[in-house]
């Protein structure tokens, strides 16, 4: 079970700091489908940060509760952003990160 828990927490790390990446690089399909849900330049750039330091803050046994935490609010972000853009199939999968996040804070002691 530990290596299923490692594994679990390298790839929610990685995806958590790549999205965010994605939104800090301006990336033009991440801008385009962010400004189309309502979103600025600004915004995108503040939630690329809050992505990146959600999937840091994972990396660390001291602050990895409060990563989890903040990597599933933004992965809900996400996913609501998603749906409202009528992806249903795509948000449906969006789903999964956030138990992932869920279920590594409920795994964080």
């Amino acid at each position: 079970m530990k290596i299923a828990n490692t594994i679990i927490l390298v790839l929610l790390t990685l995806l958590g700091i790549s999205a965010g990446v994605a939104k800090l690089m301006q990336m033009p399909q991440e801008v385009e489908f962010l400004n189309n849900a309502g979103l600025n330049n600004t915004a995108i750039i503040l939630f690329g940060v809050l992505q990146v330091v959600g999937g840091i803050l994972l990396i660390f046994t001291k602050t990895r509760k409060i990563g989890a935490l903040i990597t599933a609010i933004a992965f809900a972000i996400s996913t609501v952003i998603i749906f409202m853009a009528g992806n249903l199939a795509f948000g449906f999968i969006s789903i999964l990160p956030i138990l992932l996040a869920a279920f590594v804070y409920h795994r964080t002691n």
